[in-house]
């Protein structure tokens, strides 16, 4: 053997002689406690003072909560109306004291001023005008609206809302509006012609009134389940292109697998609008038009950064059931002075997908929808009807250091025969669509008159499907309307941090003229509706959304489809423009 082979078995000799003596050891040995160390005495000031004894208690401050160790300390100041450092009215702080103490409250304050004018294809008034002699029925009226609401939120908050949700909310947000309307023509703004062309009218509603249940955690980190009861805002995707609302309901909703998952399941019942101001009337009963839905959301699916939704929503309408209804300024909502003319009851499903997000620099949103069911009664046909009718919408945007470019598509079928039993014109159950220049663009802000005497719109206000209502507030879904195609452009600049430059230019036409050709009784072979540009100037003067100060002008440049039914109403380019200023507390 040689002399590394010895030693090395010597090594493993030693070693393992020393392992098993260890072990022995320590089945011979019993455990024993570490012997106190002795704790060092501390030395006697030089004054003469004796040291307090060891294991004394020393002085400390009080501290009411976690929350407010800064204030006592002197450190951060704590003013009831500065929103920017801790506030109790902003859910900061919890109170201290009284029946709510350990409660957080959370007040919301916003200021909303518009100023708005506008040219539309004007019905002539039927018993008096002041456009004597007019050519045709339409006029190219002018009209100005001003509006000023307030709306005031209050959320009584119970629970320590870092990490988890709430234990449970109580909100609510009353809302006040005065509203100033004036228009060139009579029998615009009240179906009398006796009460002129001005408008004055001031209205108080409710926009949440709710009560929020946190049910239970499911999971470590805080996946949770909910459920919400009340007056409470709802909107069914991503861009208000379905449903969206503040009705009355009762929605259960959480999240699942780090909320990665999120889902509502919920009822709803809408309200019926204040007219003039469209807020919630409370005063009058609720409308026979229930929405059951259900939706489930996927973050970052099918890459990062990129969120999927699956939606059913199931609407029944038996508003038909209920008879006639007038609004406010004197008009008939329901059944529309459109067609047949008689009450009608309909029930329907739109299973839709949804997405928003970004794949790597390009940022995209999409929307497809999917509507089936029945119409008891058509609007021309007067008989039942099947419903099958399509919607889609793309948003492409990629951002280059300041500038963000954007290019958008919309698809809304429209009905081929009002007479064959079939309804494929899609409609809503209530939209408020952002995209294409949203509130900006003339033709989703106006709603352009097709019916004189303050009766059918071509398109709702703040809406963009051709869907012959009467209005948002009132009235019910049509799925004999002519659909709409939609391409446009647009670009946002952000010339400085606090200000904003936003055009957009889109072409409009309708996806089929049956319908419009059936209820004008004339012949039109001209889908093209025109151009709609426009351009917004947003003034942000504190970087933050605090106080923001906006300005657009809309142009609707009619095509040869628009100008065949309002005839020289439109040969004039209609325009909208708009000054608002939003106050945030």
């Amino acid at each position: 053997m040689s002399a590394r082979a010895s030693n090395a078995a010597a090594v493993l000799a030693l070693a393992f002689m020393t392992s098993a003596a260890a072990q022995e050891g320590i089945e011979r040995r019993r455990p024993q406690a570490p012997l106190p160390r002795e704790a060092p005495q501390p030395e006697a000031a030089q004054d003469g003072v004796a040291p307090p004894p060891a294991g004394a208690l020393r002085e400390s401050l009080p501290v009411d909560d976690r929350w407010r160790i800064l204030k006592s300390l002197g450190l951060m100041p704590y003013r009831a109306w500065d929103p920017y450092n801790p506030n109790v009215l902003k859910g900061d702080l919890p109170l201290a004291s009284g029946p709510l103490k350990g409660w957080f409250v959370n007040v919301t304050a916003v200021s909303d001023t518009v100023l708005e004018w506008r040219r539309l294809p004007t019905p002539v008034g039927a018993q008096a005008t002041r456009a004597p002699g007019s050519p045709g029925p339409f006029v190219n009226g002018r009209q100005s609206l001003f509006s000023e609401t307030l709306i005031l939120g209050v959320s009584l908050i119970k629970g320590e809302t870092v990490y988890r949700p709430p234990e449970l909310e109580l909100r609510f947000a009353p809302v006040l509006n005065a509203t100033r309307a004036e228009a060139q023509e009579r029998r615009v703004l009240n179906a009398d012609p006796q009460a002129g062309t001005t408008r004055n009218d001031q209205f108080a509603g409710v926009q949440e009134l709710f009560v929020d249940k946190h049910l239970r955690d499911v999971s470590p980190r805080y996946d949770f389940d909910s459920v919400r009861v009340g007056i409470q805002p709802f909107t069914a995707d991503f861009r208000g292109f379905l449903f969206l609302d503040q009705p009355f309901g009762v929605r259960f909703f959480g999240t699942r697998d780090n909320n990665r998952w999120q889902y509502n399941a919920g009822w709803f019942r809408r309200l019926e609008k204040d007219t003039n101001s469209g807020l919630n009337d409370l005063g009058q009963r609720l409308r026979a038009d229930d929405s059951y839905v259900f939706n489930l959301y996927r973050q970052d699916w099918p890459v990062p950064g990129f969120t999927s939704q699956a939606i059913v929503i199931h609407n029944r309408n038996r508003e038909g059931d209920l008879g006639s209804y007038v609004d406010a300024n004197g008009f008939v909502q329901r059944p529309a002075p459109l067609g047949t003319m008689r009450a009608r009851n309909y029930e329907l499903t739109y299973a839709g997908l949804n997405g928003d997000g970004h794949f790597g620099r390009w940022n995209a949103s999409a929307s497809g929808y999917y509507a089936f069911g029945t119409d008891e009664r058509g609007v021309l046909s007067g008989r039942r009807e099947t419903i099958g009718a399509w919607f889609g919408a793309l948003e492409l945007s990629r951002d280059f250091d300041w500038v963000r470019l954007r290019a958008a598509g919309v698809y809304a079928s429209g009905d081929r025969d009002p007479f064959d039993g079939k309804a494929s014109g899609f409609d809503a159950i209530v939209e408020n669509p952002a995209i294409a220049g949203a509130e900006t663009s003339y033709w989703i802000r106006q709603a352009v008159p097709f019916v004189g005497g303050g009766g059918v719109a071509l398109s709702m206000r703040n809406g963009m499907l051709p869907s012959l209502r009467t209005s948002r507030e009132h009235g019910q879904s049509n799925f004999t309307n002519p659909g709409l195609r939609l391409l446009g452009v647009g670009a946002d600049l952000d010339l400085a941090p606090q200000v904003r430059l936003i055009g957009n230019a889109n072409h409009l036409a309708f996806d089929d003229l049956s319908s419009l050709a059936a209820l004008r009784n004339q012949r039109l072979i001209d889908r093209d509706i025109g151009w709609d540009l426009s351009l917004a100037l947003q003034y942000r003067p504190l970087f933050i959304q605090n106080v923001v100060l906006s300005a657009s002008f809309a142009l609707l440049i009619a095509g040869n489809g628009l100008r065949a039914l309002y005839g020289d109403a439109v040969r004039s380019d209609q325009y909208s423009a708009l000054v608002s200023m939003v106050l945030t507390f």
